[in-house]
């Protein structure tokens, strides 16, 4: 048996290596489709990107036919290179930074030498492609934006780079791939599948056919059409009238959730960020004041003002603080404490639908005081108030599709048990979030996402951006009702009173024929620190509102930066955008005038110059850093 354990232990190690050896090669051929595998080329075919539609059916973005020139570094042989620089219209330099950046990828590996040929390149290089040996074509589609608005709804295409692709196996150098909007939102939806062909090369690396006859080969599959639910024509108005001002516009449609328009501002013409030149106008654009990238309608944290007392009075009718018929004295203020007196702008003693109409700060002071002394401490007052502004979307992110977003902040007994450490906070101590101002911040879509679940009278669908995608469906959350922890009825007399705003208050030069609309004009502070000084500059012009009135189609959140009062830009905006939408057409031509012509640009400079110098230095210290790297080594 000793002499038999040798041979056999001999025998079955052969029969394992066979073994072994007849699967890799005859039964699992994956080790061959490996992309560095030197007997096979990998040809990739690149689909066309889903188209984008507005919700009339208005096509937004379509394609156009790209060419890259792509290197495999190992395969250059005999090149001319001043011939090939002179073709491309590149310096030598250039040619060798691309090439060792090819080389750090893969020298084995196609990578991009030159991305996004014009159509005059692409037919001189093609015409003396066989002269350039180891250079080849890749055909692929860029974007072609067939409107120059909604730069912050698309987002943009740009080429994978290492994070990305460590991210996701499916891309591979040279790749496109949607940033931001709608375009990073819907991304695998939209970019479709790759195709590939697996191609045989003998030893001397000359193609010799399909690898195993191509049954490893696949086509590409187009990606799939989109249709949002922006209006364009809505959308491109709202833009123009934020022309020389700082801020954004959200509507919504309050039955549904689907956004009509988002516009922040400043914005960027989407067609900017296509082709060769797309890198040095992002730079430019990135450099302008304002930052036209920096979406203030998702990302915007702001003091919401005295569109917050909306909130303030439906809490306090739900606790039962307050009814309709309670009443509070105004003097054009009050002292809520002693030496510690609230500034309102009018006077007169007020019941719940009056102190809407007039924005009264007292009423709603003395309502937010209720609600937090109702309990037998302030901890657990501020909590009930804490949670029904948290059933509104507020300080959370509201889970709309769009990738980027902030959730603002609504304070709660833990926040303040941090700042006063030793008790004796009440309410007030935290008065000002009464009229949307102290530690309350919220974005412009929260607003707007508030006032969609007052006109509904209790409840809202969340945000979206997408309205039907082809042969597929959209996200289910999207078409679930989200109820808020106020009783319904609670609802009705606060929009009697919001549409008083329009009839005899704030907003009553800011009427449209024919339209009852309910809203709320928000002034709020707005300060800036210099040098560790904090300096005040001019308010911020808030409005929120919804029409018609006893049949909402649509929400309108106005934010305009340093706009002043809440009715002097906010407000006609939102009636101008309220009357596009519903009726076509514009009667209040004078509100569209004085729009258009107006410009905010010289309230915007010192804050500019606080910003420049801000970037400057954090560009030094960047350097420094580097700098100091480097020499540590």
């Amino acid at each position: 048996m000793r002499k038999l354990l040798f041979p056999i232990i001999i025998i079955l190690a052969t029969i394992a290596i066979v073994a072994r050896l007849f699967y890799l090669q005859i039964i699992d051929d994956s080790y061959l489709k490996k992309s560095d595998n030197n007997a096979l080329k990998i040809v990739y075919e690149y689909p066309e990107r889903g188209y984008i539609y507005d919700r009339t059916g208005k096509l937004l973005v379509a394609n156009q036919p790209s060419y890259d020139i792509m290197v495999i570094p190992r395969e250059i042989k005999n090149l001319d290179t001043l011939s090939l620089c002179k073709i491309l219209d590149i310096s030598v330099a250039e040619f060798n930074n691309k090439i060792e950046k090819a080389k750090v990828y893969s020298p084995r590996l196609p990578s991009v030498f030159l991305s996004q040929l014009t159509k005059r390149e692409f037919a001189v290089f093609q015409e003396k492609i066989r002269h350039f040996k180891g250079f080849y074509i890749q055909k692929r589609n860029l974007r072609d934006y067939q409107v120059d608005f909604a730069g912050n709804v698309f987002g943009y295409i740009r080429q994978v780079n290492d994070n990305d692709i460590k991210r996701n196996p499916y891309y591979i150098s040279g790749d496109l791939i949607g940033i931001q909007g709608v375009e990073q939102a819907y991304e695998e939806i939209l970019r479709g599948q790759k195709g590939v062909k697996y191609i045989q090369k003998d030893k001397h690396n000359r193609e010799i056919g399909p690898f195993k006859e191509g049954i490893y080969d696949s086509i590409s599959e187009k990606g799939k059409d989109i249709t949002i639910t922006i209006d364009g024509a809505l959308q491109e108005y709202g833009e123009k009238l934020m022309v020389n001002k700082r801020g954004g516009i959200v509507a919504i449609e309050p039955k549904t959730g689907e956004i009509l328009a988002l516009v922040a501002s400043p914005n960027y013409d989407p067609k900017l960020l296509v082709g060769r030149d797309r890198s040095k106008n992002y730079q430019q654009l990135a450099e302008l004041p304002g930052d036209p990238f920096f979406d203030r309608v998702l990302i915007g944290e702001y003091s919401p003002g005295s569109p917050f007392k909306i909130l303030t009075g439906l809490i306090g009718l739900q606790e039962e603080v307050i009814d309709t018929n309670t009443h509070f004295s105004c003097s054009h203020g009050f002292y809520y404490s002693r030496g510690a007196f609230m500034k309102c702008h009018d006077a007169g003693s007020w019941n719940l639908h009056p102190a809407i109409a007039k924005s009264c700060n007292t009423y709603f002071a003395q309502t937010y005081k209720r609600i937090i002394d109702k309990y037998s401490n302030p901890k657990l007052g501020m909590d009930a108030w804490y949670n029904h502004l948290k059933s509104f979307g507020l300080g959370q992110f509201l889970g709309y599709d769009l990738p980027i977003g902030r959730k603002g902040q609504i304070p709660n007994s833990e926040y303040y048990d941090k700042w006063y450490p030793n008790g004796g906070w009440k309410g007030t101590t935290t008065i000002s979030n009464a009229i949307g101002q102290g530690e309350i911040t919220v974005t412009p879509i929260q607003l707007a996402n508030v006032m969609c679940a007052v006109a509904n009278q209790g409840y809202y669908y969340t945000p979206h951006i997408i309205k039907s995608i082809e042969k597929d469906h959209i996200d289910k959350n999207f078409v679930q009702k989200k109820t808020t922890t106020i009783d319904k009825q609670h609802f009705i007399p606060v929009i009697e009173g919001l549409a008083e705003v329009y009839r005899t208050g704030t907003a009553s030069r800011l009427q449209i024929p024919d339209i009852a609309v309910c809203g709320k004009t928000g002034t709020v502070e707005n300060f800036i620190k210099i040098d560790g000084q904090k300096k005040q500059l001019k308010d911020h012009s808030v409005f929120l509102a919804f029409a018609p009135k006893d049949d909402p189609k649509i929400v309108v959140a106005v934010f305009i930066e340093n706009g002043g009062w809440g009715a002097s830009y906010a407000g006609p905006i939102t009636s101008l955008m309220i009357e596009k939408y519903l009726k076509g057409t514009i009667t209040r031509t004078d509100l569209e005038k004085r729009m258009f012509e107006t410009s905010l640009h010289s309230e915007y400079i010192l804050k500019d110059q606080v910003d420049a110098e801000k970037k400057a230095k954090a560009k030094l210290q960047a350097q420094l850093k580097a700098k100091q790297k480097k020499i540590n080594g």
